[in-house]
């Protein structure tokens, strides 16, 4: 177990930890939460070593292992096989569990012959830190810490990830913006919040509503407590000079001298989406006809691609990574041309392109406001600064130099960018990479409300189920048109990799069946799936139901306590507190056989 406690951290002027505490249990799986700037990556040095801190305790038995997703890219093996092995340990006979690690690296996304084959220095990036985190996972350490696995991985491989991690037997700490991702893996949720450290066993949600309710209670505590300090500065004034009074006035002095203030919680920052709409006066934006390209003409990433555009639409391009999904993007931008076929868009239809390649684009010697300034058609300085602020770059951080960005701050200003130039048709490329939860929800909100039509690139469950109504799929070699929601493609479709059976690719294995099953097989299976699927899906919502009105019933409970309190009722408030703690009880059991309904939901689906 692990335990940090009264943990000070601070950088210069920030304070990132005050008297914050938590611990690991045995088994427990923690999701942590908390703003992008809060303190997460920072924590996760602190418990490595990686990372001094100012005050408190960090205890770490004896002879417990910690893993960790690396970004430090050092690898001195031949193949990709043998960098991966390095990690494992002999068993007590002396075996080598390398079947393993064929297993992690081929759910990662790496075919047979590149694991066998290929030196991990020849890899791109993205799988090269992938490689990281199939050497982490193999190491199988007490404790492992991942900061944002996903945004590496394609699709398949974060299912893959997600399917794994509910199965990991040690403890984990998970650093994510995917919410969903993050709500099926964790049993628990660590929240950093206003410096202090809060953990629950539930999901985020859970977590974020528990906040919310300790926030109300101290806002109404802070209230009566400006009245009561109020009511004793009158007293004091009102008989400061009465003889009579002397007495009494000095103890209120006294009372008033003994009775700190509360002080304000203040505004938390987080990014707020709006996006910036031109008119659009027909329904078809763009169509694309017999669409084919390649950068090798004799492979093909895209072939024979056909679809429509709408006002109003939301298209996914979802698929695993280097098949052609940016490229699609690139395309449609005309930043690309097609080996054949046709993309043809309405005079009125207007682009704002969000793309990772695009960061790269900045103006390294401008600051953060001549960047944006640069987009607006009116080039106002004040609209600037507005933008700025909306990404978190406030007062003297908009005059940074987009040389002294991280990426994740320079993508914060190509998003400024885009929110301030006027469109009809937005295009995004994986535009929640950087963003922590609140801002993922506010970019969900800002799409729901855009009127023009939007197409995303992107891995993240979480705001493909929000987001997508209609699809543009790679997977099975080739590129295709799903008019249909995400939802729908998993229960119709399904990816080829999960409906094929096994997922490892290797001599260690057998073949895994062909995906070009019969229909009537194929029928037959989405049938059982419906079956299997229908009860869990009324457990689901009769769970949700029961967990809604404990829920209810616990905040009328803290109100009736408040109210109990002002009357000092003790009586009352030792009664409702009975009340209240039987009904938190029974919410951890319905969080937990919630838990347990979804975890089986999910693996049906």
């Amino acid at each position: 177990m692990i335990q940090v406690q009264n943990l000070q951290k601070s950088f210069g002027l920030q304070t990132l930890f005050n008297d914050a505490g938590f611990q690991v249990g045995k088994g427990e799986r923690i999701g942590l939460v908390g703003r992008n700037g809060s303190g997460k990556s920072t924590l996760f040095k602190i418990i490595l070593g990686m990372e001094g801190y100012d005050g408190g305790n960090v205890n770490i038995p004896k002879n417990y292992s910690i893993g960790y997703l690396s970004q430090h890219l050092n690898f001195i093996h031949a193949t990709i096989f043998d960098e991966a092995c390095s990690v494992l340990k002999p068993n007590e006979d002396g075996w080598i569990e390398s079947y393993k690690v064929e297993s992690i690296l081929s759910g990662l996304g790496f075919d047979k012959e590149t694991i066998e084959k290929k030196s991990p220095n020849m890899l791109s990036g993205g799988f090269q830190i992938r490689l990281n985190l199939a050497k982490a996972l193999a190491e199988e350490p007490n404790l492992l810490l991942l900061d944002e696995p996903t945004n590496y991985l394609d699709i398949v491989s974060v299912r893959w990830l997600q399917r794994f991690l509910r199965n990991w037997q040690g403890e984990l700490m998970l650093i994510t913006h995917d919410r969903r991702f993050m709500d099926s893996v964790c049993t628990h949720t660590l929240g950093i919040h206003r410096k202090k450290m809060r953990k629950i066993q539930g999901n985020v949600a859970k977590l974020q509503d528990a906040i919310l309710a300790e926030e109300e209670v101290y806002l109404r505590t802070l209230e009566n407590d400006a009245a009561k300090r109020e009511h004793l500065q009158k007293f004091i004034e009102r008989f400061r000079y009465k003889a009579s009074k002397a007495k009494a006035v000095q103890s209120k002095v006294k009372a008033l001298e003994r009775h700190e203030p509360l002080t304000d919680l203040g505004k938390i920052k987080t990014l707020d989406f709006e996006f910036t709409e031109t008119s659009f006066p027909a329904k078809r934006m763009l169509r694309v006809e017999h669409l084919n390209f390649g950068y090798d003409e004799n492979v093909p990433l895209i072939e024979d691609l056909s679809f429509e555009l709408y006002k109003g639409d939301r298209l996914a391009i979802i698929g695993p990574n280097g098949k052609g999904k940016t490229t699609l993007l690139n395309l449609l931008a005309r930043e690309l041309k097609p080996c054949s076929g046709s993309i043809e868009t309405h005079n009125s239809t207007v682009m704002n392109y969000f793309g990772q390649t695009n960061v790269n684009r900045l103006d390294l010697q401008k600051t953060v406001e001549e960047e944006i300034q640069s987009t607006l058609e009116d080039r106002a300085r004040g609209k600037a600064r507005s933008l700025a602020g909306v990404m978190m770059f406030e007062s003297d951080n908009a005059l940074k130099k987009i040389s002294v960005l991280s990426g994740g701050e320079r993508s914060r200003v190509l998003l400024a960018k885009i929110l301030g130039k006027p469109c009809n048709l937005l295009l995004l490329d994986e535009p929640t990479n950087h963003l922590d939860m609140d801002s993922v929800d506010s970019l969900i909100e800002a799409l729901e409300e855009f009127k023009g039509a939007a197409i995303l690139v992107s891995h993240d469950e979480e705001i493909l189920y929000a987001f997508a109504k209609r699809l543009i799929i790679f997977d099975g070699g080739k590129a295709s048109f799903f008019d249909g929601t995400y939802q729908d493609f998993l229960e119709r479709v399904g990816w080829s990799e999960e409906t094929a059976g096994a997922i490892p690719r290797s001599s260690h294995y057998s073949c895994p069946p062909s995906r070009a099953a019969d229909r009537r097989t194929r029928a037959e299976q989405i049938l059982q799936k419906s079956r299997a699927i229908r009860p869990l899906e009324q457990k689901n919502k009769q769970i949700e139901g029961e967990i809604q009105q404990k829920e209810n019933f616990v905040a009328e409970c803290e109100k009736n306590i408040i109210t109990a309190a002002e009357q000092g009722d003790g009586l009352k408030i030792a009664e409702i507190s009975k009340e209240m703690e039987t009904a938190k009880n029974r919410l951890a059991e319905l969080y937990a056989e919630w838990e347990r309904v979804n975890a089986e939901l999910e693996t049906t689906i």
